[in-house]
């Protein structure tokens, strides 16, 4: 199953580490990733793969712990809802 995964926050030291530490330990593989840093707020996007069997809802609650601990807020969505909400 493919996810988009989104990080957005104050820009510091470790985030794209912190989050791909987590990703590691989780067993999701990163297809894709863009980042940016906008004034100071660091923007990043994911394309990720992960098992059909995996707990969703876990691995949501992991990765928002992950944020808290890294003063982001990470959103983590499947592809389909992801694009079917970014649609024109």
């Amino acid at each position: 199953m493919r996810v988009i995964l989104t990080v957005i926050g104050k820009d510091k030291v470790g985030i794209i580490a912190g989050v791909s530490q987590k990703l590691a330990e989780l067993e999701i593989n990163i297809l894709d990733v863009s980042q940016t840093i906008m004034d100071d707020y660091f923007t990043m996007m994911m394309m990720l793969t992960m098992d059909k069997s995996s707990d969703f809802e876990t691995i949501r609650k992991e990765l928002n712990q992950v944020g808290e601990s890294l003063g982001v807020s990470i959103k983590v969505q499947n592809e389909e809802i992801f694009n079917a909400m970014h649609k024109l």
